[in-house]
Formats: structure tokens, sequence, C-alpha cells
């Protein structure tokens, strides 16, 4: 497995197990795992359009004046920042002093060909990345192809969206859903996500420039179309900028760039608000839905079905269409010490990290059970973490910090 790593041509890869025995097993989770997120810096007309951070040739970062510009309107000196010790920074330094949440509103970052080039291929990961399957792992499940979401996005699956943000190394997507907030019913204005979509994990930090677009691409316009496609067409509900994110401790400890660890644990919750102002709406209000959490999860073989949705980007997809996989999943083990991962066969691949895999309750009611995470190099099948009382926790600081707002 792999975290998010951010770069101009990288997007999760992935791996995958297969299982006749334990020993087998944990040779063949020795193939590459990795999260599914996609990144990109390979913007062709880069040099007229604003870019969070960009590097020398020596590896320093450098910020462009009119993102310095713009972050003083929010009383943030880039200049006087660490004493100015940033300006002797590498990319990789970044992410490990970018120790605290900061997200303010950068009005037009995310215009159309930023969100469009938010999508490169994915670069593959070596083998010999995951050390063993120690605990419980189902066979291999066989792919299950992605089916397209029927646009109107809005109409057939209102809670989904891409979430957009900046590391070091370039502009990178992944997949959300929106969720209810208990502190707030009926307006919410909390998404989740995967963890390594705003956090970099043990070496790293959080990311920048955090945004969501839900139904992105609302009425699944073509690349030909998407090219000309105006910003209300792009994001006909808005862009939303996070102001709040949290992520498991487990993950912000653990979590890698390649490897398992940590994706028991890669989920996270982000507190969002619009960019552009919503005359008061939240965005559940905007939307007309978000999707309860189920914290209970459920052992993975009385689980029927779980429907995953995502914005797959990495090849054969290119990010411009929401996708869904529909299986009765299985069980992965990547660590004897962390909870059994679901698994479900799927073909989608990176850039729908982070999508919301949905399970219809016994009481007949659809709730969020877990979220994509991982998936193998050659796509075929996904994994994401069940929820369970870390994940409430995360979900809960959330909440409560905006409860009585």
């Amino acid at each position: 497995m792999r975290s998010i790593r951010p770069s101009s041509t990288v997007r999760r890869g992935r791996g995958g197990p297969r299982r006749t025995s334990p020993v087998l097993a944990a040779v063949a989770l020795a193939s590459a795992l990795a999260l599914t997120a996609t990144a990109c810096n390979g913007d062709d007309n880069a040099d007229s359009k604003p870019t969070a951070v960009a590097t020398s040739g020596d590896g320093k970062i450098k910020i462009p004046d009119d993102i310095k510009n713009r972050l003083k309107e929010h009383g943030i000196d880039i200049d006087k920042w660490k004493h100015g010790a940033w300006k002797n920074w590498n990319k990789d330094d970044w992410l490990r002093e970018a120790n605290d949440f900061i997200n303010p509103i950068i009005k037009g970052l995310w215009d159309p060909d930023r969100m469009r080039d938010a999508n490169d291929p994915d670069k593959g990961v070596d083998d010999n990345d995951i050390s063993g399957d120690q605990g419980v792992t189902d066979p291999t499940p066989a792919p299950v192809k992605a089916q397209a979401v029927r646009a109107p996005y809005h109409a057939n699956a209102a809670t989904a969206g891409k979430v957009f943000f900046d590391s070091p190394e370039g502009t990178m997507v992944c997949s959300a859903t929106v969720v209810e907030d208990p502190a707030h019913p009926g307006k919410s204005n909390l998404i989740w996500t995967a963890g390594h979509c705003v956090h970099a994990g043990k070496n790293g930090g959080w990311y920048r420039n955090i945004a969501f677009v839900p139904s992105y691409n609302n009425t699944g316009m073509t690349a030909k179309q998407l090219e000309s496609a105006g910003r209300d067409q792009v994001a006909p509900y808005g862009v939303w900028w996070a102001d709040a994110a949290q992520t498991s401790q487990q993950w912000i400890a653990q979590g890698g760039e390649t490897g398992g660890n940590g994706a028991s644990y890669d989920f996270a919750v982000i507190h969002v608000t619009p960019e552009q102002g919503n005359g008061g709406k939240s965005l559940e209000e905007t939307v007309g839905s978000a999707l309860p959490v189920n914290f209970n999860a459920p052992a993975v073989p009385k689980v029927q079905s779980i429907t995953a949705t995502g914005y797959p980007a990495a090849a054969p997809y290119d990010g411009r269409l929401a996708y869904q996989c529909q299986d009765k999943p299985g069980r992965l083990s990547i660590q004897k010490s962390d909870p059994t991962m679901y698994r479900i066969g799927c073909t989608m691949t990176g850039g729908s990290s982070g999508g919301g895999w949905v399970e219809t309750g016994s009481d007949g009611k659809p709730a969020l059970v877990s979220n994509t995470s991982i998936g193998p190099v050659s796509s075929g099948w996904l994994a994401g973490p069940r929820l369970g009382d870390v994940a409430e926790g995360v979900y809960s600081k959330v909440s409560k910090q905006f409860a009585g707002r």
C-alpha cells in the first residue's frame, strides 16, 4: 500500500494480496498496495495559474507573490511566519513542519482548469511494500467493473463530490461524502474522506488549500465540454473550503507513502464553509442530503452488500465522472493488531480515495460504513477501514468544535 504521494505524475497506486493459506497470503501481500488518491501538477499553462507552493532547482520552496498577498488578507504574513525560516525548507521539510491545520479561503484558486488538471495518471509502486498478512484475509475478490453514475449526480449521488488540495509536490484530488452532523441536524457542513486526503502521515503534515466540490461535473460533461465549461457548470453547488479537519492519531503516527501501516485508520472528517457565501444555507441544505455514519461496524461476513462511490482519475478513467461498485465485502488484514478492513471487487483507480462506502442497515436505510483507502496497482479491488470508536472520536471532535455556532 502506499499513501498519497504528491508529485507531478503520481497518484496512489495499489497492489494486491492473494490468499490460499496464511503463508501464501503473507507472500502475496508483499505485492504493492497504495492509497488511491490522485496527484498532479502537470498544468500546460502553469505560468498563468496560481500555485500555492512551487520549488526551485535546489528544492527550496517558493511561494508566488499573488498567493502571499492573498494570505496577508487573512492575517498570514508568510515572510514573518517562522521568522522567515520557511525560505530554507525543502519540499520534504514543508510537510514535516505542517503540524497545524491552516486553510484560509483563497477565492478563485480552484477554477475549472485547476480542478480538471488534478488528475494525472497513477505511478506504479514497487513490490514488497507489505510485510505480511498476520490476521484474517479472505480470497481476493473477483474484479467488479465500476458503473458510471447516471447524471445528473445531484439526483443520483447527491452526497458525493471531489476534494481538491495542494501539497509541496503537486495538486491532488480525492473523493468525499456529505455526512450528518449531530450538532446541526439537517444542516450539516461535514464531509467524510480518507485520512491520506488531509494529512501525509508519519513523515508529513496537513495538506493545504483543501476544498470540496459536491456533484462535480453534475451533468457528466465530456472532456471537450469541460475544457470550456464555466465554474458554475463544473461546480454547480459551489466550492466549499475546509475550515477544520481531523484524522486519526493512528494515521498521523503510522500512515506512510508505502506499506499498509495506518490503513485501518485511514479516515478523516472535514468541516466546510462556502467560498462565496450561500445565503446562510448549510452544505446539507444545498445538496439536499447527508448520510448517517454507522460506527458500530458490522462484522464483515454479516454485510451482504456495500456500494462504493468515487471519482476515479487514473487510467482508464480521467476524473470527470462519478462511478460506483457494488459487491459483498470480504476481509483484508494488514496487521494482526489492527482492525480487519472491508474489501470489495472494484475497478476504480486513483482519485476514488475517500469516497463513501454505503450499506443498507437492518432499518432499511443507507449509512456510511467505510471509505476507499487502498487497492492494487493493477486495480480490481478496493479496501476500506471499518468504523468504530476511533472513527467516532474523530467525527465527534469536529462536530463539537462547531456546536452552538
